[in-house]
């Protein structure tokens, strides 16, 4: 036998595609949108978020049967915010530079829809494992969707991708062969990462039709 159940599996591999936090359940939205056009912003993004996620509802999993009902939105919102301050203070003091670029939507993690309905909807109800599980599942799934949407638009709009020439005007700039492509600006603007997650709903659900009967 593996490692995980089927069941335990199915917590991480759903998220991936059939019932993605962006594509499927139309979450996590804003920072897609915001930090996609460089491809590292959005890979350390995918990151704290997985972070903040997976072990955020290991702590409201443990602390489930002695969570206050009138108080679990609370408890919820501070062991979000230490998380994410723990994230913010690792970028600011290893990379400063990114730590700039991100700006508020680290902090705004906090807000994320995922974060708060992954504490709602499963730790509160779930052992600590499963938890643990279903957070790296759909943090994975969001940043699976991330990195497509920056890859593209880092691609088409810089003519780069981590900040290395590939190839566009931003290739000419040194002296190597250029391909003939002149980058795309538009591919920068908050609109285009809307039109292609739009793209990749599209061709997910033309190869899954159960999601467009779900919808």
């Amino acid at each position: 036998m593996g490692l995980l159940s089927k069941k335990d599996a199915k917590l991480i591999t759903d998220p991936l595609a059939d019932n993605n936090p962006i594509t499927v359940q139309v979450l996590g939205i804003c920072s897609a949108l915001a930090i996609t056009a460089q491809l590292n912003a959005s890979i350390v993004m995918a990151i704290s978020v997985m972070f903040v996620v997976s072990i955020g509802n290991v702590v409201i999993s443990l602390l489930r049967n002695v969570i206050p009902t009138k108080i679990k939105i609370i408890v919820q919102l501070v062991v979000a915010a230490a998380l994410v301050i723990i994230v913010d203070q690792i970028l600011k003091a290893y990379a400063y530079e990114l730590s700039k670029q991100l700006s508020v939507f680290v902090g705004l993690i906090i807000t994320n829809c995922i974060l708060m309905g992954r504490f709602e909807a499963f730790a509160l109800a779930n052992t600590p494992w499963k938890s643990f599980l279903d957070g790296i599942g759909n943090s994975a799934g969001y940043g699976i969707i991330l990195i497509i949407v920056a890859f593209f638009r880092e691609l088409l709009g810089s003519g780069s991708l981590l900040g290395y020439p590939v190839l566009g005007s931003s290739i000419e700039k040194t002296g190597v062969y250029a391909y003939g492509y002149e980058n795309n600006g538009f591919m920068l603007l908050a609109p285009m990462a809307l039109i292609t997650i739009g793209i990749i709903i599209w061709v997910q659900r033309s190869r899954n039709t159960s999601l467009i009967e779900q919808n």
